[in-house]
């Protein structure tokens, strides 16, 4: 199965509050959005295409990406001004013999083969899955004033990670319906927040969901490059 990895590398990493955009950010000696493109370096799939910024691609080719010998990178495009946009460039630039398409976040940097092998499997077998593990919390859903109205079933519970894994020309063609029909959504209060939505608001398949590890997280915060740089040591141990 040709597999092509989209890691997406193009948001304004507000919520880190630092000068320098989160994806670039050092943990443990190395720009962040290079731990996740190691670890598609390293495994079957075929090749990457990197979603960063309007205005970084000459920053990221030659200060991010110049010191690693990667050899996937199929290209390198810009994003755009909303999550599922940068999606639908990555999908257009993918090889079209592309058999199935692993969307991921670059600030997720703790992928490994274990993960990316259970997707495969998943996506060969359902079609379509997304990464995540079961919440270990109690998990309340809110009214708008702020009161707990609904506790849903913790066993059914999950929170979701990346990769979301498709069969390419499925998601392909439902992310273009998607921008076709963008206005009507919002009009409706429809909001796109992952790759799985997009399937579950306009494809007609189910979603798989596969287990990832707690460790697969997504650097947001400040707190969470702490998170990592312990994760990291953990690893190291391993090793």
């Amino acid at each position: 199965m040709k597999t092509t990895a989209i890691v997406l590398a193009a948001g304004s990493g507000s919520r880190m509050k630092s000068s320098v955009k989160k994806q670039y950010i050092e943990i443990g000696n190395k720009p962040l959005i290079i731990y996740a493109l190691e670890a598609f370096e390293n495994s079957f799939i075929d090749e990457v295409v990197l979603v960063v910024p309007k205005d970084d691609r000459d920053y990221v080719c030659e200060t991010i990406l110049k010191p690693y010998n990667f050899s996937k990178i199929k290209t390198i495009i810009a994003g755009g001004d909303t999550r599922y946009k940068s999606v639908c460039n990555g999908l257009k630039a993918a090889s079209e013999d592309t058999e199935a398409v692993f969307i991921h976040d670059g600030a997720r940097p703790f992928i490994n083969d274990d993960i990316l092998e259970r997707a495969l499997e998943a996506v060969k077998e359902y079609g379509a899955c997304v990464v995540g593990m079961p919440v270990k919390d109690t998990i309340k859903i809110a009214d708008r004033d702020g009161f707990a109205k609904v506790t849903p079933d913790r066993d059914l519970t999950w929170i979701i990670q990346t990769p979301q894994v498709f069969l390419y020309p499925e998601i392909k063609n439902l992310y273009e319906e998607l921008i076709e029909k963008e206005q009507d959504l919002i009009a409706k209060g429809v909001n796109i927040t992952d790759d799985a939505m997009v399937m579950e608001t306009l494809g007609k398949r189910k979603v798989k969901l596969v287990k990832g590890t707690y460790e697969n997280i997504k650097i947001t915060t400040p707190d969470d490059v702490i998170l990592a740089e312990n994760i990291l040591k953990k690893i190291f141990k391993k090793i």
